[in-house]
């Protein structure tokens, strides 16, 4: 795979309440990729970001919200979801990450 491509699918992580409970209750850590990632391009991406060992990658595509700007109609983009799974004794801390 080209090393250059696996630093652009992991757009950012998906912190909310949902993804929390998420990562509590089944282990799972969820990214915002690129639309054209597939399941092996987002597991080796985020074993060479975070050097972690990924079990499994489960994806969603979320479709955009239509919303109303005063008078003008809009949508919002479609975008991407991988919910990743790391294998048992691996961890991404992002709170340690931050002050880096």
């Amino acid at each position: 795979m080209n090393e250059e491509r696996l630093y652009q699918i992991i757009l950012k992580p998906v912190i909310s309440e949902k993804t929390t409970t998420v990562a509590d209750k089944h282990g799972q850590i969820v990214f915002q990729v690129v639309p054209d990632a597939t399941k092996t391009e987002i597991g080796a991406a985020v074993e060479k970001l975070f050097e972690v060992k990924v079990k499994a990658v489960q994806v969603s595509n979320v479709k955009g919200k239509e919303k109303r700007f005063g008078k003008v109609q809009g949508r919002r983009s479609n975008w991407k979801k991988a919910y990743v799974s790391l294998q048992e004794g691996h961890d991404i801390d992002f709170l340690g990450m931050a002050g880096a």
